[in-house]
């Protein structure tokens, strides 16, 4: 918003300190006005008789020059002096001299601090592509992320190192910090060389490197978080050696989140090794506060649906008053939900929370281009079927937008904008309804009332 003014409206830099909604003007003459006071008291002190001075000097110069001119131009030429001192000051205490980010700083804590709470469920590419997104809509965004993988770079630390996957954590950081172009840049970096080094990214040395030095995985992600300067948190979801395991319906039990994929037939159920991973105390309280529940997208059985076979997860998500979406896969993913509709999405994670009530609304892309890309067809990937009917009998109401980026090439691919957008939209819009439903409410009490 504040590069959107720049843009627009073309002013002195020190000017756009009095735009309205950075609430700093009223402490400018605060501040101004403690300092003249301090100055009498001090001149008094000693003596110095200031009130009778000032009246002499005014009263002499009041009788060849205009004392409202004189007056206007020594309170501009003061007010102006102490403002660029104590603007220099805080610009050089704070963000190291630069006044654009001190601006921004300020509107980040006006505007996104009051934003509404917020938990978003996931995994994967799904995960950060959403956060990337929402971290413009309120800096009060908990990710809570799956901690499944044992595929890559992740898999081979896990088993080396014996900690918790660092790769989707990495890439939740990564969205989430201010500076995302330089952070995503580093922490995405993969060696492609060097003996025990190729394929490993930066960020899950760095994550794992963290881990080792503080103790747990929680403490290393809260310590990087501070270094990144990150709106939000990340919480992984459990600190459990959680394993995923999947059942197949040709009887098949497949170990391992990057070998269910591979197994190319359908899930019947899926559920962790060891059985019962506790949920982390932070992700629960995050969870109670929360306004609003996001989940997905992602892999339905292998990013979204791991965190919900916590069952303190589940149940937290299913008896909260938040508002709770979730946001449908674009297209089918080859190996896990072949065939799959939205009401088959939809179907799945409520099975595997043991409750219908963890999602109200399911937010779905109503927009597909016309010259879709043939690599999709080749692959097996198909666009997800809305089954209006089947999702009406669970319970579960619709929300459409156009969801993905726009893409000559004939792409697929979620807008994290687009998708933020059309969510704090649904939110607003239904928290609206509440009051109206509940004015109805307190109405019809009151007339019920005045009858008896």
């Amino acid at each position: 918003m504040i590069k959107d003014i720049r843009k627009n409206v073309k002013m002195p830099e020190d000017v756009k300190w009095l735009m309205p909604g950075l609430q700093v003007k009223r402490w400018f003459a605060l501040i101004f006005l403690g300092t003249v006071l301090m100055t009498l008291g001090i001149l008094i002190l000693f003596d110095i008789k200031p009130v009778f001075y000032t009246m002499e000097f005014i009263r002499k110069v009041a009788m060849n020059l205009s004392t409202e001119w004189l007056a206007f131009a020594v309170v501009m030429f003061g007010a102006g002096i102490f403002f660029k001192g104590w603007q220099k000051t805080n610009l050089s205490m704070l963000e190291g001299g630069d006044n654009q980010s001190l601006l921004e700083h300020l509107y980040r804590r006006r505007k996104l601090n009051r934003g509404p709470k917020i938990v978003a469920v996931g995994g994967g590419t799904g995960l950060s592509m959403l956060l990337r997104g929402i971290k413009n809509i309120t800096n009060n965004v908990t990710a809570v992320v799956t901690v499944g993988d044992d595929g890559g770079s992740s898999g081979r630390l896990r088993e080396e190192m014996g900690v918790l996957p660092p790769g989707d954590i990495r890439n939740c950081i990564a969205a989430l910090a201010d500076d995302e172009d330089l952070v995503t840049k580093l922490f995405q970096y993969r060696f492609k060389t060097g003996e025990g080094l190729e394929g490993h990214s930066f960020g899950n040395l760095f994550l794992t490197a963290l881990c080792s030095i503080t103790g747990d995985m929680v403490r290393a992600v809260k310590e990087s978080s501070n270094v990144l300067s990150i709106r939000g948190r990340v919480l992984p979801s459990t600190l459990d050696d959680m394993k995923l395991v999947a059942e197949m319906e040709d009887g098949r039990i497949i170990h391992g989140e990057s070998n269910i994929p591979e197994a190319h037939g359908r899930i019947k159920r899926l559920y962790t090794d060891p059985q019962n991973c506790k949920a982390l105390a932070d992700v629960i309280t995050a969870i109670r506060d929360a306004e609003l529940i996001i989940l997905g997208p992602g892999s339905l059985y292998t990013s979204v649906t791991p965190n919900l076979l916590i069952k303190e997860i589940s149940h937290e998500i299913a008896k909260s008053n938040a508002k709770k979406i979730y946001v449908c896969n674009i297209m089918t993913q080859p190996g896990e939900t072949d065939g799959f509709s939205v009401s088959d999405h939809v179907r799945a994670l409520m099975q595997h929370a043991g409750s219908s009530k963890i999602i109200d609304t399911v937010l779905v892309n109503d927009f597909m281009p016309s010259n879709l890309a043939k690599k999709y067809q080749m692959s097996g990937s198909y666009p997800v079927k809305l089954d209006l009917d089947n999702l009406k009998k669970l319970g579960v109401k619709l929300f459409s937008r156009k969801l993905i980026e726009d893409s000559k090439e004939g792409l697929v691919r979620h807008s994290s904008n687009r998708v933020a957008r059309a969510i704090y939209y649904w939110y607003r819009k239904e928290h609206k309804n509440d009051k109206v439903r509940s004015k109805l409410s307190a109405k019809n009490l009151q007339k019920q009332g005045c009858e008896v």
